[in-house]
């Protein structure tokens, strides 16, 4: 849409895009190139969930004409209650294409262009078409992945190769925004330590006196699967394996007479949703939004670099600086430090990887520079390194050793120095 049409419509909008603000020249007050700046902007929108169907109405509404979504999800009865671009008669379709379709036909004159996958289908010269990428996600794995995958792409000589990710969360009562400018800013490995990995049940508990339908769960998730399928890597977004998981769990579920299996739970217990409402997903996708507008434009100052929401008890925000960390594995240059014990098996070690809230990592390989430590994959390999699981640490590396840890969910390796305790 031109600068000069529609504008009873978009009225408001323009009288902010055509004010100097903090980052406008002295001698130049921001105008019709402002409003063809943003316009043009190329969006990308990962998630089409509760929170992506606010940032696709509101980015629409903030005059972003070139929009693309990535979802693979279809749309399920338990979304209606705050996805609100979906109908009844949308249940079993693709998220992406309805939101896409019905954000269109509200608002003329803005194209969505939708995808029906995974973020790890696309390649970096899909990435780099993008001029911002904004973030709805209820999963820290596709977080992470994203992450790393933006932090590679950056080209020092090339800024275009930059491109900002402005990303929102929220759980229940509570939602954070923060903008991540790669390699320059503190990105989402720097706090992953922020977003605690979900308490684990013991495995003996899981193993033989399941108490709860979710311990059914994880030993179809855990142990059935290594079991009967130890040749197939798992992956929590195929259908085919939760439902696989799920059947499982139904048959332990029914021999310990414990009831409340569902497909849904099976979802969240592998996936490890976290509960979602409207109203805190409105707020955070116009904070997320508002960051896109600002960042597209120059208009104001954006966010430095993280917003909290806390709407447990009244309304609380915090803004503040968070740090870019030098061990960070992603965008740092030093190793993680990490403290073991030494007498700790392979395997023990392994374990932790996945609960220590700066790791977590559920099906870690490791490697110094010597020698292979432990390889899940191929089963050749596998094989060939199990028996390293039952030696101690001290026996395998020596004090302030770095590691290489690799897992099939992210594209790099992560870098960690081992300090015996």
């Amino acid at each position: 849409m031109a600068a000069t049409s529609s504008p009873q419509r978009w009225k408001h909008l323009y009288s902010v895009l055509t004010k100097s603000g903090p980052f406008s020249d002295e001698d130049w007050v921001p105008g019709p190139e402002t409003i063809s700046a943003l316009e043009s902007s190329k969006i990308l929108v990962i998630g089409a969930g509760g929170l992506g169907c606010e940032i696709l109405k509101n980015l629409a509404l903030s005059g972003f004409k070139d929009i693309h979504v990535i979802d693979m999800d279809t749309i399920d009865i338990s979304n209606l209650n705050r996805q609100f671009l979906f109908r009844q008669s949308d249940i079993g379709k693709p998220k992406a294409e309805v939101a896409a379709a019905f954000v269109e036909r509200r608002v003329k004159g803005v194209k969505i262009t939708p995808y029906v996958g995974k973020i790890q289908d696309k390649d970096e010269d899909y990435y780099m078409q993008f001029k911002i990428i904004v973030c709805g996600l209820d999963s820290i794995e596709a977080r992470r992945w994203i992450n790393s995958t933006l932090v590679g792409m950056v080209d020092f000589e090339d800024p275009e190769s930059l491109k900002p990710l402005i990303d929102g969360g929220t759980e229940g009562f509570k939602g954070q925004a923060r903008v991540i400018l790669p390699t320059l800013s503190s990105c989402i490995e720097c706090q992953l330590d922020m977003h605690a990995p979900r308490p684990a049940v013991p495995l003996c508990t899981i193993a033989t006196i399941p108490r709860q339908p979710q311990h059914c769960i994880e030993w179809a998730h855990q142990i059935a699967w290594q079991e009967q399928r130890k040749d197939d890597a798992f992956d929590s977004d195929d259908m085919e394996h939760i439902g696989w998981v799920y059947n499982a769990a139904l048959e332990r579920a029914k021999q310990f007479n414990i009831p409340g299996v569902t497909f849904q739970m099976t979802q969240g217990v592998v996936k490890n949703i976290i509960p979602a409402i409207a109203s805190t997903n409105a707020v955070i996708a116009a904070a997320t939004t508002s960051e896109a507008l600002k960042i597209a434009t120059s208009c104001n100052p954006y966010l430095e670099n993280y917003m909290m929401y806390a709407g447990e008890e009244g309304v609380y925000t915090y803004t503040f600086e968070a740090e870019k960390k030098p061990d960070c594995p992603v965008c740092g240059n030093l190793a993680r430090k990490l403290n073991v014990n030494p007498n700790m098996t392979l395997e023990e070690f392994i374990e932790t990887l996945g609960e220590r809230p700066e790791a977590q990592l559920k099906k870690p390989s490791m490697r110094t520079e010597e020698k292979t430590l432990y390889q899940r994959f191929p089963p050749q390999l596998e094989e060939q390194t199990r028996a390293n699981l039952k030696l101690k640490l001290k026996d395998l590396i020596e004090d302030g050793q770095e590691i290489a840890v690799s897992d099939p969910a992210y594209i790099i390796d992560f870098r960690f120095r081992l300090a015996f305790q």
